[in-house]
């Protein structure tokens, strides 16, 4: 039989039409930032705590007038919103880049605006923010992985919450974390077998699929951790966490090396895996099959590739990589399952799968920003801003809408996500 190759020309994209929305979000929280944090803001310093005792280098605090930071920060947003009126002018999208530039900006115009007055522990809350941006960094790779190939992921989270129950049990019964790190991988990729075999085989509606799993599993596990770990913590739900592990010379760099390179192996396994999802997707006749079922499945089938294999095996693989998300909630963070406890992650994984424009790089950079959002939310009540505290919390959340609502813009999914494929 003769060999077929496939090319991404095989496959041609969609007329796409520039949205406005982008740069009138941007334009809007622009002023937003400019006026009420910057004109009308508080007129006291805040201290940015660059170095903390026992670093290798000692840099000086950062001491700036909060009034002033938000003036510049607002200026430059503004001007950023003005590139986006340029780029949907000449009908093109606005770089994900630069509007996760924009994002960071926002970000730290809002903590200046919180912190006047008080001392920002700076690499206390870039590490935390890396920390807690890990499962929805692994669940919206396991999310692209799935969408990538056709299959639309919903359940997310309950992946994210199989594999932090089961890190967190498997762990403390065996006495080993890499144990309970692994079986959680491997439960969750059992879930999303169950979700690729009734979406490609038997093609019941995936979006339906992915809420009766979330359901399930949150039912479950409410009724396990209640009826079990509650009464016997220490037997079955207190398994610890990875130790802290230092990278020499990466870890002395102020800031960034307390933040980055001072982890537990759950974030180093996502520095890996990002770029390595990334390169089988764009860089290997693998990720360019899975790509072609994801745009054109006919086309595909007809060039010999095998749709409801590739997809099966794909969604299944995305699946192990959200239970690791979910083990690093567990084993990676808390120290133990509690009810519920992945909080929504998954659906922010989503919203970050969107952003991110099914991009690995750009779903990662996506999902640092909301991880800043949730410990924004923790800091920011410690610190008591003056603004009630249910508008803190409500803060992950209402950056996830601001950003798919605002700045996705029209954004491309996969042409055959979410379409069942009979074969003939």
């Amino acid at each position: 039989m003769a060999k077929v190759v496939v090319t991404p020309g095989m496959f041609s994209e969609r007329e796409y039409k520039a949205s406005w929305k982008t740069p009138i979000v941007t334009g809007l929280f622009a002023l937003l930032i400019l006026i009420d944090f910057g004109l009308f803001g508080k007129n006291s310093n805040v201290n940015f705590q660059l170095s903390v005792k026992g670093d290798a280098i000692m840099l000086p605090n950062a001491v700036a007038n909060s009034e002033t930071i938000n003036l510049i920060l607002g200026i430059t947003m503004l001007a950023i919103a003005g590139v986006s009126v340029l780029f949907t002018l000449g009908n093109k999208k606005t770089p994900v880049w630069l509007v996760l530039v924009y994002g960071l900006l926002g970000a730290v115009a809002l903590l200046a605006w919180l912190a006047a007055g008080a001392v920002v522990p700076t690499g206390f809350i870039l590490g935390q923010a890396v920390a807690l941006a890990v499962p929805i960094i692994l669940g919206a790779l396991g999310g692209v992985m799935s969408e990538r190939v056709g299959v639309v992921n919903i359940a997310i989270e309950g992946q994210l919450l199989t594999g932090a129950f089961m890190a967190a049990v498997v762990g403390t019964l065996t006495h080993n974390l890499w144990v309970g790190m692994l079986v959680a991988m491997l439960t969750s990729a059992l879930l999303s077998m169950a979700l690729a075999s009734l979406a490609v085989k038997y093609l019941v509606d995936q979006i339906i699929i992915g809420v009766l799993i979330n359901a399930l599993v949150i039912g479950i596990t409410n009724f396990l951790y209640s009826e079990w770990l509650a009464g016997s913590g220490s037997d079955a739900n207190f398994p610890g966490t990875f130790p802290i592990v230092k990278l020499p010379f990466l870890s002395d760099i102020p800031v960034i090396g307390p933040a980055l390179f001072e982890a537990r192996v759950t974030v180093y396994l996502t520095y890996l895996l990002v770029p390595l999802v990334w390169f089988l997707l764009f860089r290997t006749k693998l990720g360019l099959r899975a790509r072609s079922v994801g745009e054109h499945p006919m086309a595909a089938d007809t060039v010999g590739i095998n749709v409801a294999r590739t997809r099966f095996w794909w969604v299944t693989s995305g699946g192990a990589i959200a239970g690791l998300g979910g083990a690093a909630l567990t084993i990676g963070n808390v120290g133990a399952f509690g009810r519920e406890m992945s909080g929504g992650l998954g659906f922010i994984a989503l919203a970050v799968v969107i952003l991110g424009r099914w991009q690995p790089f750009y779903v990662a950079a996506s999902a640092l920003l909301f991880g800043f959002a949730i410990i924004l939310r923790i800091w920011a009540n410690q610190v008591s801003p003056g603004i009630p505290t249910d508008f803190i919390t409500m803060i992950p959340y209402l950056v996830t809408l601001i950003a798919v609502a605002g700045f996705a813009g029209k954004v491309r999914a996969p042409a055959a996500s979410g379409q069942p494929y009979i074969k003939g």
